[in-house]
């Protein structure tokens, strides 16, 4: 079916993981970079801090929520077809600039 990343975010600023324009921006060139159709994204920003945001791709999808306070991040990267969602996971980690992460792979 697909190619499954599940990407844990640590020591993250909290500048970054508190804008919800700079997420977006994020996981859609995140997309596009893996080759990825971008359908349309959605975003919350919560209060008093945090965000989530869904990036609808034509092969599946990209979403991100973030714990500024904590300095983390979960985001899920799943494509189908002839697109490389790990390209999107190390754009994320290198944005992101986080001090460390988990990153785990399922194929589906």
């Amino acid at each position: 079916m697909g190619k499954h990343y599940l990407l844990n975010l640590y020591g993250c600023s909290f500048e970054h993981l508190n804008c919800e324009l700079f997420l977006v921006g994020l996981i859609e060139s995140a997309a596009i970079a893996s080759g990825a159709t971008v359908i349309q994204t959605i975003s919350k920003k919560f209060d008093p801090q945090g965000v989530t945001a869904v990036c609808l791709l034509s092969e599946s999808h990209i979403s991100i929520h973030t714990w500024p306070e904590k300095g983390e991040a979960a985001v899920d990267v799943f494509t189908c077809g002839d697109c490389d969602p790990k390209i999107g996971c190390d754009i994320i980690i290198g944005q992101l600039q986080a001090n460390n992460n988990t990153l785990s792979y399922i194929e589906r």
